[in-house]
């Protein structure tokens, strides 16, 4: 089975959590945190920093990191590395997803987030406690 790396940023603002929908894909229109995958030669944080710039046009600052969590597609293993950020500034513009919100914890449970991301909300929740 293919094994892909990926990073995402848990951009977090006041108790709010920043989610986008995917505009393409075999999961169009599911949510999730965002990032992407890592490049030969980058490290997660860089690799973090430069997909937040290409999909949101966004700076963010890596507060910390959160967790690694692993998940089995049907076409793919994906593995994860999950930073906690924030914004530099409010300035956000969607280049690759069709929407974006900002949740509180217990409000994506009302959208379809993508599987290894509901792994992720319940770390945050586990961190919360």
């Amino acid at each position: 089975m293919k094994s892909i790396e990926v990073v995402a940023a848990i951009i977090k603002k006041d108790d709010k959590y920043f989610v986008t929908q995917r505009g393409y894909g075999d999961y169009k229109d599911w949510w999730e945190f965002p990032g992407g995958k890592i490049e030969d030669g980058e490290t997660p944080q860089e690799a973090l920093i430069r997909e937040i710039k290409e999909e949101l046009d966004a700076d963010i600052i890596i507060d910390k990191y959160l967790c690694t969590v692993e998940h089995d597609y049907p076409e793919f293993h994906i593995k994860m590395d999950c930073y906690i950020c924030s914004l530099v500034s409010d300035d956000i513009t969607l280049k690759e997803h069709e929407s974006a919100k900002w949740l509180l914890i217990d409000e994506t449970e009302t959208i379809k987030l993508l599987p290894i991301d509901k792994i992720v909300i319940e770390r945050l929740k586990n961190v919360k406690k």
